[in-house]
């Protein structure tokens, strides 16, 4: 079976027997065109089956009114709501939206830079996979003067826009929070220290013992992916510490929930063996029993800030080489994971 012929607003001026420029008009609702004449088109063009071309007249504009999102992962509760976030801004703002994922890998990053640099996206918001090496792939954009901003994982040494919380602080209030409900042999257990996010909640982490007079042990500190098995993996790695941790920091809800039923089948007592305390504030951590301790991370906020920021450049209400870094609040919110100290809430 043959495709139709796509129709053109040539084909409705020569039904109607009308200049094309008329016609053209007519369809973008110009007040020029007689209301009779502009009725005929439009509804010659509804019976033909005439589809405008958006595509075409943007690429005529040099726009094409398209924003690259650049995302490490989607299987995430955090990466949905960031989404969430510039999915609104966007489409108020008239922007559509192609989402490439890396799927934690440098190579298919580099991949889906090139693919939508030759999509002529107008501007890219990007997470960084976990194997991200540098930002030369970013440079095709840069180059022709496309707008890139940079979401939670960033490279924070280069001078490119990013949108971050402050992930030592939260690293450092989370385990400050253990140590005054009386823990002192914390764990921790996260991953990919390359990536900001994760190395600043670690130094967090290790200032917060500093401070507190208690030594950084190295074989406390566990460094996985973000996957079930390797929570359930740490959990074993736990119980198997001599002496058993009081405390543990999780950079990662779901990590945490799942490490907290491992441990609670062998008989380890949530919080009163190990008093835990995750990241994100995703909603597993009010479905897991006991409800977890986190640090809120505003991810639907941080996407719309983050959108907002790339629409203002794009519309030249702002300009991005104004604004090199923007820091959302965050905050510890306290639960019964933690607390062993049931008055310090």
């Amino acid at each position: 079976m043959k495709n139709r012929k796509e129709i053109t607003i040539y084909d409705i001026a020569r039904k109607l027997s009308l200049s094309s420029a008329t016609v053209s008009r007519a369809l973008r609702d110009h007040p020029a065109i007689n209301k009779n004449t502009k009725r005929k088109i439009q509804e010659a063009a509804r019976e033909m089956g005439y589809r405008h071309n958006n595509f075409a007249s943007n690429l005529r504009r040099q726009k094409t009114h398209t924003i690259g999102v650049m995302l490490h992962e989607l299987n995430s509760n955090f990466i949905t709501s960031v989404l969430s976030g510039i999915e609104k801004v966007t489409t108020e703002a008239g922007y559509d939206i192609i989402i490439a994922h890396a799927g934690e890998s440098y190579q298919k990053e580099i991949a889906n830079a090139n693919n939508l640099f030759h999509k002529r996206v107008d501007g890219v918001i990007a997470s960084l996979s976990f194997t991200t090496e540098n930002l030369q792939h970013f440079q095709q954009f840069f180059d022709k003067n496309i707008p890139v901003i940079f979401f939670d994982r960033v490279d924070e040494e280069s001078d490119y826009t990013h949108v971050i919380i402050d992930n030592y602080r939260c690293g450092y209030l989370a385990t400050k929070h253990l140590l005054e409900q009386g823990c002192r042999n914390i764990a921790l257990l996260t991953s990919s220290l390359k990536r900001n996010v994760y190395a600043q909640r670690h130094r967090g982490y290790a200032d917060a013992l500093y401070d507190a007079g208690i030594p950084y042990q190295e074989n406390y500190v566990m460094i996985k992916d973000l996957s079930e098995q390797s929570a359930i993996e740490a959990a074993r790695e736990i119980m198997a510490m001599n002496p058993l941790p009081d405390g543990l920091f999780v950079t990662n809800d779901f990590e945490a929930a799942v490490c907290m039923q491992e441990l609670k089948k062998h008989g380890i007592r949530i919080p009163e063996d190990i008093a835990v305390v995750g990241f994100n504030n995703d909603a597993v951590s009010k479905i897991v029993q006991p409800m977890l301790t986190t640090i809120n991370y505003p991810g639907k906020e941080m996407g719309e800030i983050t959108a907002r920021n790339l629409i203002n450049h794009l519309q030249g209400i702002d300009n991005l080489e104004n604004t090199k870094r923007i820091i959302i609040k965050s905050e510890l919110i306290i639960r019964e994971s933690s607390l062993k100290n049931k008055t310090a809430v």
